[in-house]
This record gives C-alpha cells, structure tokens and sequence, in this order.
C-alpha cells in the first residue's frame, strides 16, 4: 500500500500538473455533492455530456480524467480529480495505464487502487464509489497512424488477458472494500474476444459509438 507521505513526494510531469491546476480552478465552479467520474484517457475522452444531453437523465455529471494517468498520478491528484467536488457517486476507471508499464505487476496496481479507493473512503464516507471494469483491446487489426512495432510491445504487456486479470482483482477488491464494481463491457468485443476495430480508433481507445455503447450499459446505474 502506498504511503500518504510517498503520494505527497510524487511530483506530476508538468503536461498533467497543468491540466489538474485547471481542475483545481474549475472546480471552484462545480456544485457539490453531485457525480463524477475520474480515471485515465478512457473516462476523460468520453462524451459525456454529449451522450448525456442526447439520452438522458439530465442531472450535474463531472469528469474528471486525465489522459495518461497511471494510480500513482491518481493518488498524487486525487484533490483535484475527486475530493474537492465532495461527490455523493463516483465512477472511477483507472489502471489499465499501469498495465502497458515494463515494471507492471498486478499487485502493484491492486496495493495502489486500494489506497485510492480507501482514501475515497475515509474522506468521503457517504460517496457511493463504483469502479468500472477495464475495456478489451485490439491488438490484432491495424489501425491509421499506429506504428505497428511500438504497439506490438505495448500490447505484449496491455494484453486482453492481462485485463481480464486485472479485472477479476480489481472485481475482488470492490467486493473487499464493500463498494460498487460494473462490467461496462458488453458489446464492444468482437467474435474473438478483441475490442472490435467499428469502435476504436487504435485497438485502445474508443469512437463515439463504442462510448454510446458503455453509456448504454452505464445508464440503468445513473
């Protein structure tokens, strides 16, 4: 488990240190109490409010992801991304990141998943947390722009079984800490188990019509 002294040490590159200060000042315009959701790229390219004003229900939905983030850079921003809105509901989707790492392993990701969650947890304790399960990738087709040697060694690491894995344990730790977990997932894959290419724009992230996919999923829950 992450120490909060180790968090505090922990200093963001300066790209993500600038987009969380514009976090920190927006934040000071957001309602609280309300939902937000947090995690990497896949929660902050999704359209959210797009989706949302198209489909329904209308209430204050925040996002606050931040493309590239691992848990570490979570951890060290979880002010900005998480407690200062004070939400009543959070929907986190964050590691799959850490699992393209060399020094990847699970219970890494597992130890520091925890402290965020756990953190959540304390300062929050009426927050209803749900995390997401990670999406399936596609590493098989090609993909515009996508130098096929530097995905070939991102995707021998960010493997469908790998996420599988890491979304059996990160189902186990809900479970452990007695918060929500959704599988999010269901028809995004094709016949072979692969993020089907209709919905991605590089075998990781996704098209509009793959987020209106999850939005589908996602919204009995909302």
């Amino acid at each position: 488990m992450c120490s909060d002294a180790a968090n505090a040490a922990y200093e963001l590159p300066p790209d993500k240190r600038a987009k969380i200060e514009a976090y920190r000042l927006l934040n000071h315009y957001a309602l609280r109490g309300q939902t937000v959701c947090t995690g990497s790229s896949l929660m902050e390219f999704c359209p959210i409010h797009e989706l949302q004003q198209t489909f329904g229900p209308s209430f204050p939905f925040y996002n606050r992801g931040a493309a590239g983030f691992v848990t570490r850079e979570l951890l060290a921003a979880l002010d900005e991304c998480v407690l200062e809105l004070e939400p009543s509901r959070l929907f986190i989707n964050i590691g799959t990141n850490d699992i393209g790492e060399p020094d990847y392993t699970l219970p890494g990701l597992i130890g520091r998943y925890e402290e965020i969650l756990k953190r959540v947890q304390q300062r929050l304790p009426d927050c209803r947390i749900v995390t997401l399960a990670y999406y399936p990738v596609n590493a098989d087709d090609e993909f515009a722009g996508v130098d096929r040697a530097a995905a070939a060694d991102l995707f021998s690491r960010r493997s469908n079984r790998a996420i599988r894995e890491a979304n059996e344990a990160v189902a186990d730790l809900s479970r452990r800490l007695g918060i929500g977990h959704l599988d999010v997932n269901a028809g995004l894959a094709d016949d072979t188990g692969n993020l089907d290419k209709a919905y991605t724009m590089d075998g990781i992230h996704l098209y509009a019509n793959g987020y209106k996919i999850v939005w589908d999923n996602l919204s009995p829950y909302l």
